[in-house]
């Protein structure tokens, strides 16, 4: 008679590794939320822009976006500057292409010798295509 051990199935092992699969479909999830936001964060600066039927997004491959909020100040971007300081901007990219567009966003209340005397300096630079930046009306 011997006496020996019985040997028996030791069941399933604890599982080591992690489950990526989980991991993955938030990370693409946050891709996808990004993708969409993305385009929607382009300005944070806030302008009540002038309203009409004719507005059409340009199509130009250079530009430099020039905005002036209601109380006259000036930005490049989102960047706020100085009249020296967009002049000098405007000057660097009319060096670089003399056919660079400005596009100018102005807030519908700022009064109308503001946007021509910004018309002027950027013309100063040496940047003569300027375009008008509105929104389509609320249908």
């Amino acid at each position: 008679m011997a006496f020996g051990r019985l040997e028996r199935d030791p069941g399933a092992r604890p599982m080591s590794d992690i489950n990526m699969t989980p991991l993955i479909d938030v990370m693409l999830v946050l891709l996808v939320i990004f993708i969409i936001t993305a385009p929607l964060m382009t300005t944070s600066l806030k302008l009540d822009l002038p309203k009409t039927e004719g507005a059409r997004p340009s199509d130009a491959p250079l530009f430099i976006a020039v905005s002036i909020n209601e109380q006259g100040q000036l930005f490049v971007g989102d960047e706020a500057v100085s009249a020296e300081q967009l002049l000098k901007r405007a000057r660097e990219a009319a060096q670089r292409d003399p056919t660079t567009e400005v596009q100018l966003r102005a807030d519908s209340r700022v009064p109308y010798g503001r946007v021509a005397e910004l018309i002027g300096l950027v013309q100063d630079a040496g940047l003569s295509r300027v375009g008008f930046v509105t929104e389509a009306p609320a249908r």
